[in-house]
This record gives structure tokens, sequence and C-alpha cells, in this order.
């Protein structure tokens, strides 16, 4: 069954209901004299905080990397370039160089979960089981369908002594920490005393972050409060309490900031923006490593196995108009990555609109706007990292009717469509769509190319959701795991770039800049240039 298209129209007209709109009664959470911060997140449902958590990348930005840790993290600190990878749980990692499959991480000691039980090698072996080894007591099939994918690489791990774990990859591979970073650390303790049940660890986690949560209510609210213990001092939260809310609705959250329910809106709608600004809340926005995209099918009957279709559409799209349209809150893309990054390179094909190219192409492919070829996308009308989706995709569904490519919209929950993004284009659950619309993560070569397109991360290995296989790219793949040579992987990131956009692999729409609004009493945050944000030093004036 396909969607209705969505309209500017709808959008507009919402931004009128501002003032109307219903939202959750938070005013009971302000505790006497507790300092609160109170966020609303695109989400539609709380994140779980199980420790690999669900809701995309918002859910890793304000319960993974909050309420948990990894033995690597990320540099959250600067908002004037990129952050880099930085130690977590371990202290230090090191790859064996007789034998690179084998890596060593040392652990920090003193740490302890929230409930007082002690971190250790034993505790990190116990959860790579939990997603990694079927038969073991805590497996949890929801924290595998999060984190099975972002470490393909894992081959085995051991306990070499208390403090120090040994993993081995599959292949070499220089890229390994930054899977690392995906994995987050449960209590075994607290799972066994909540009787060895996730659900129950649901009511009562317990993980080693800078925030420990108070109370879950699914589809209300998760409240956090700050964890004077923490292992790092300099990360040991300024407010008491962050209370999270889920609000899918763009000009909702709006109006929830604007009555004072909310101080932190996600995603503002860029028509709002100059109302926001005028009511004395701050916009904040950055660069960071994102993309949006239509990620192609190219399974058998998919029409995005013709290259003349997949460069039209590219070609097609308006992103100078898109600009306007949000407020000139994206950057076009050009590819998956920009032209500034350095793995970029030099592709051929030019990314840009071109009606007469594209007509050009469409009619050597034998279609016409008379005569339109079909597709089918999956989309979400919110989530994170989606920017606008609902007005976006209108606007590319308008784009490529005028050169002969008629679209109709399958419009899921953001979390029903990651999960059919994770099952494959071939699985009932994408309802027979020829491209699913994913804001994609692009911080490391892994995430920004490797994931997509690697012939043997077909699902359900992993997240190769068009089922491309090539090996020409393959082989681009392997040396850039291969390369321990800083010079030599970046020439093969730059060689795999240049492939993405000469073959016009995806549909490239745009670059987010992370708008967010905020209100005047919300001190001291840094926007990094990073899907993750570090709460711990803002204040509540």
């Amino acid at each position: 069954m396909t969607n209705p298209a969505f309209s500017r129209r709808q959008m507009l007209a919402g931004s009128a209901l501002l003032g109307a709109a219903p939202f959750l009664d938070l005013s009971a959470i302000h505790a006497q004299g507790a300092s609160v911060l109170r966020i609303a997140m695109t989400a539609s449902d709380i994140p779980l905080p199980n420790g690999q958590t669900d809701q995309g990348a918002e859910g890793m930005r304000f319960v993974g990397y909050n309420v948990f840790d990894s033995l690597i993290l990320w540099d959250l600190s600067k908002a004037n370039e990129p952050g880099g990878l930085v130690p977590g749980l371990a202290t230090s990692w090191s790859v064996d160089a007789a034998d690179p499959t084998r890596w060593t991480f040392v652990l920090r000691p003193g740490v302890t979960f929230h409930d007082g039980s002690p971190f250790n090698a034993e505790t990190v072996v116990w959860n790579f089981d939990k997603i990694l080894k079927k038969d073991s007591p805590q497996f949890d099939q929801r924290q595998a369908a999060q984190g099975l994918t972002r470490i393909p690489s894992v081959k085995a791990y051991r306990v070499v002594d208390a403090m120090t774990v040994e993993f081995t990859t599959q292949t070499a591979n220089a890229l390994f920490p930054y899977e690392m970073a995906w994995i987050l650390m449960s209590s075994p303790a607290q799972w066994e005393k909540v009787g060895r049940s996730w659900d129950n660890f649901l009511k009562s986690p317990s993980g080693t972050g800078p925030w420990k949560v108070d109370r879950y209510t699914p589809r209300e609210r998760l409240e956090l409060v700050k964890n004077d213990a923490y292992w790092n001092p300099a990360r040991r939260p300024k407010v008491d309490r962050v209370v999270l809310v889920p609000m899918p609705e763009a000009t909702t959250r709006t109006a929830a900031l604007l009555a004072g329910q909310v101080d932190w809106i996600e995603a503002p709608p860029t028509d709002n923006i100059a109302q926001l600004k005028s009511r004395g809340m701050q916009i904040t926005s950055n660069v960071y490593p994102h993309n949006w995209t239509w990620h192609f099918s190219r399974a058998e009957g998919s029409p995005w196995n013709d290259i003349r279709i997949r460069k039209a559409a590219n070609l097609a799209v308006d992103r100078a108009g898109m600009v306007e349209l949000l407020g000139g809150m994206m950057l076009p893309a050009k590819g998956m990555v920009p032209p500034s990054s350095p793995w970029f390179g030099r592709p051929s094909f030019d990314v840009k609109t071109d009606i007469p190219a594209a007509l050009k192409l469409m009619a050597e492919a034998g279609f016409s706007p008379q005569k339109p070829v079909s597709v089918k996308a999956i989309i979400s009308p919110s989530g994170s990292g989606q920017m606008q989706p609902q007005v976006m995709n209108e606007l590319i569904q308008q784009n490529l009717a005028d050169i002969g490519i008629k679209v109709d919209f399958e419009v899921m929950d953001w979390n029903a469509l990651t999960a059919s993004w994770r099952a494959g284009a071939r699985d009932p659950s994408s309802r027979g769509a020829h491209s699913t619309n994913s804001s994609y993560f692009s911080q490391d070569p892994f995430t920004a190319l490797i994931r997509h397109l690697d012939s043997g991360l077909m699902p359900p290995r992993g997240t190769n959701w068009g089922y491309y296989s090539d090996p020409a790219m393959d082989a681009l793949f392997a040396e850039m795991r291969s390369s321990f040579d800083p010079a030599k992987q970046l020439a093969a990131i730059r060689k795999a770039h240049e492939k993405f956009v000469d073959d016009a692999l995806f549909l490239f729409v745009a670059h987010d800049v992370a708008p967010r609004a905020l209100s005047p009493r919300v001190k001291g945050f840094v926007q990094a240039q990073n899907w993750y944000q570090d709460l711990c030093p803002v204040s509540m004036a």
C-alpha cells in the first residue's frame, strides 16, 4: 500500500497551529532546587535503555552514549573541527605486527557500573556474547539487531587477564577501532539481579556512563540523573536531571519549546526558525559527517539497475530549490561525502541539476514524462538525521516526475524503516520498494562506504540493503581494510568514492547541518561536528 505525497502546504499549515498543539505535561519533573534539561527528540518512542539502543543515531546520541560507554569513544568537545576516536573503557589498543588480525585492548581500571559492580575483561566478553553468541544466556535479539551489523570484522574474542581483552578479526582490518566505538557495555551483575531478563533490565538499567536512568516510561519519557561518580571527572554532568521526550511531529516540538514545555528540540522546522529566533531561542547548527540519500535496490527487476536512470535521477534533483525550502539548513550533495572531504577524490560524473541531460538519458533508457518508469521509495515522516523528510521527498517526487520517473511512497515509522533497511530490499518488510530514504553516518570509511556496498555484507550479515555486488568495488574495500599505511588507505578510499559517484550508486541529495533550537536558559552546549553530542557540559540558567 502506498501513501499520498506530503506537501509543503501541510508543513506550513502545521506551523500556523503552533499555539494549539497538545503536548505532554512535563511540569511535574521539576524537583525542588534541581536543574533539569528537557529535550524533545524526533523519535516516536523512547530509545531502549538496554545497552545497544534503537531509534538510530538519536538513540545512541541521547541514551546510548549517556547511560553506557564503549571501549572507544568519540571526542565531542570541539565545534571547530571533527573529533576523532579517544579512549573510553579501554585506555589503549594495539594490533599485533606479526599477525594483524589480533588486537589487544587494555581496559580502564577502577570503573564501576551504576549498580556498583566492577567493569573488567569478563564483562567485555559477556557484552559481546549478548550480541554475537546465540546460545549464551544473555543473548538479546533486540540488541543483536542493533549491534551485529556494526562489528562484522569480529571473529573471536577472549579474556587475557582481568583488564585485558584480545579480539581476532576475520581479516586484517585497519578500520577495526571504529567498529569498537559502537558496542556499549551493560552490567552483567544487574542483569542477574533482575532475574536474567532484558525486559526487567529496561526497568532498572545499569551502565558505566555519565548519566543513570531514573525513570523509563515507553512512548512517554526517559529521565536521567547525573552520575557524580563517573570515571572521567571532566565529563561529570552539570545539570541534575535530563528528561527525554519523543515528539516526532516537528511543529509539536516547536510549540512545546515556545510554550516552555521543553528546553531543547531536535530538527526544528525551517519555516519556524525566524519565529523561534524572534522569541529569543538559540538556533545552533554545524557541519557533520552526514548524508541524506536514496539507497537504490539492485535486486532483480529494480529500475535502478540501469545506470542511465540512476544518473538521470541525480541530474533531476533541484538541490538549490531544496536549500531554499530548508531555509539554508543543508549542503547540496555531490557524493557520499562533500567535495571538501579528503575522501572525495576526482569523480568524472558531476552531480548537479541538468534537466536536458537527464531527459536525454531517460530517452536512451526508453522512458519520458509521457511514458514514465515507476519506482517505489520507502520514506519516514521523521527520524534521526532525516532532516525534514516529508517536504524533501515531495520535492524529489516532483523533480523525478518531470523527467519520466513516477515515484510512489511507502511511508514507515523511523524504527520500522531502519528495521527494513537491516533486513534488505528482498525482505517482505521492504514491501517491494526500489529505494529507501535513509540518512547515513559517514564518520569513518566503514560506515561511509564499505557497509553499504560490500558484497559480503548483504543482509542479514550487514546493511548492503540493495544487494549490490561488484568485484572491483570489493577489491577497493579490501585494500581500504588491509592498508595500515595512511597514504595507501586514503588512495583506496578516494578510488572507492569516485566509483560511488561515477556509477551513480545512490541518489545523492543533501548533507545536514543539524539545526537545533534551545531555550535561552540552556548554557554551555558545544555542537560537535558529529552525529553524537555531549550533554555533560550543559547547564541551565
